[in-house]
């Protein structure tokens, strides 16, 4: 017996699909649970416009996504924030601060769940951060994180913390020990 399920009903389908199922499972169990209902050919046919609708609905709104994401790419947020001389914020940013800023300077409404930020900002510095837009939808927002009285210093933030040197390796400030024998040293009998 074909059915059309109305919620998704674990080892059988998903909402929405038809599926064979037996004349007693659907009889006994699906049916009077309202979790399906009998497949006719007039109802089959609705299922599949509806489908198509939706389909062509998403399709507009991952292409409007895109074109935010691209307004949204080109914007960069500027928090002046109190800030002590190390650097470190006195409280943080978080991303409903950044959802409001998004919205008061794009126009952009954007849930504060989908801004991709583990932990609130807390110092001074350049950061992209990840907002989703849409399901694949995802662009890097730049953010400046400046102090009240003053600008960024001119260096990457990666290169004032020691992370890495303007290359890009991996600094070589530590001294290699020279006591300690090596694979290929030979020792005296």
């Amino acid at each position: 017996m074909e059915v059309i399920l109305l919620q998704d009903v674990e080892k059988v389908g998903l909402r929405g699909e038809v599926v064979d199922v037996a004349r007693g499972y659907a009889r006994n169990f699906l049916l009077p649970r309202r979790l399906a209902e009998t497949a006719t050919p007039a109802k089959v046919a609705d299922l599949e416009k509806r489908s198509d609708l939706r389909a062509r609905q998403e399709a507009s709104t991952f292409e409007q996504a895109r074109e935010l994401g691209a307004k949204l790419e080109g914007t960069e947020l500027r928090f002046d924030v109190k800030a002590g001389p190390t650097g470190s914020l006195f409280g943080s940013v978080t991303a409903t601060d950044l959802a409001d800023e998004i919205w008061r300077v794009a126009r952009i409404r954007v849930d504060r769940r989908k801004i991709d930020l583990a932990e609130p900002i807390k110092k001074v510095g350049r950061y992209a951060v990840p907002v989703e837009l849409f399901t694949d939808v995802t662009v890097e927002v730049p953010t400046l994180v400046v102090p009240e009285d003053g600008e960024l210093p001119r260096e990457e933030p990666a290169a004032e913390e020691g992370l890495t040197t303007p290359e890009g390796s991996v600094p070589t400030d530590t001294p290699e020990p020279t006591d300690a024998p090596g694979p290929e040293t030979e020792t005296e009998e």
